[in-house]
């Protein structure tokens, strides 16, 4: 396989379905998706065996038992399952344009990784985007979204920059190019020398950790913001927490200020 990519998942049927469509519809073919599922219920396992027969591409479905959110966890053993030597990054509630996958290979590159960011879909669109409008590509035409109700804003740029004007706003924005789980890339020998995520992290700043000891590992990132395109279908978040934020924001301090380039608690913990 040229590219394995790594999605994330729990208890999410209904938008992981739309997710696999759209993966199921990408220009490159030449990839495999292993779920990282931090603990779903029976119902995504029956769900993943029929998907397997139903699109092309092939799933490998790497689970454990649920213990809370322990997604750093999960995603260290979807990369050790992984087939390719390069490793795109997702959530099973972003839908991917149908580029996405040749926009990372395109751009991948020895010594970086790509960062990548989402556009945010209010539920109302969320829930009535159907498998046609996947395959059409409808959810991803600017002018579909507004007549569903979506409204104004700068960041639907997204939907029509290509070209210079896509290249000059991957250079403007002032968004970081940060890791970013929802749509970020790399190598898989660049993550295994860091020795993954940090299992000592749930949710809240995990995934910019990992990104900032590869910064420390001396790799730099590119920004592909404008160019490597996903929808994020809305959902609640009820895993998150003012003290898990604390804990998390001192390991990232710490990685920062002594530039860690090891987890201590990482791949070789599993």
């Amino acid at each position: 396989m040229k590219i394995s990519v790594i999605m994330s998942t729990y208890n999410a049927e209904a938008w992981l379905e739309k997710v696999l469509w759209g993966f199921d519809n990408q220009t490159e073919r030449d990839f495999e998706i292993i779920i990282a599922d931090d603990g779903s219920r029976d119902t995504t396992k029956l769900l993943l065996e029929r998907m397997k027969n139903e699109i092309s591409i092939p799933i490998v479905h790497v689970w454990h038992a649920d213990n809370g959110f322990q997604k750093s966890q999960i995603l260290n053993k979807a990369i050790m399952a992984s087939s390719a030597d390069y490793l795109v990054f997702t959530d099973g509630d972003c839908i991917p344009r149908k580029d996405f996958i040749a926009v990372h290979d395109k751009r991948r590159e020895q010594g970086y990784f790509l960062s990548g960011g989402y556009f945010k879909l209010p539920m109302s669109i969320s829930e009535l985007i159907t498998k046609e409008d996947i395959y059409a590509q409808r959810c991803f035409d600017l002018r579909w979204l507004n007549s569903k109700g979506l409204k104004s804003s700068a960041k639907n740029m997204k939907f029509i920059a290509s070209g210079f004007l896509e290249k000059f706003l991957n250079f403007a924005t002032p968004t970081k190019p940060t890791w970013n789980g929802h749509n970020a890339s790399g190598w898989k020998k660049d993550l295994v020398a860091i020795n993954g995520f940090n299992q000592e992290m749930q949710y809240g700043g995990q995934d910019r950790e990992l990104g900032e000891r590869l910064f420390n590992n001396g790799l730099k990132s590119k920004q592909i913001r404008y160019s490597a395109i996903c929808l994020h279908l809305d959902h609640a978040r009820g895993y998150v927490n003012e003290e898990t934020w604390k804990k998390n924001f001192a390991i990232r301090q710490n990685t920062r200020q002594n530039k860690v380039i090891r987890t201590p608690v990482g791949i070789d913990s599993n």
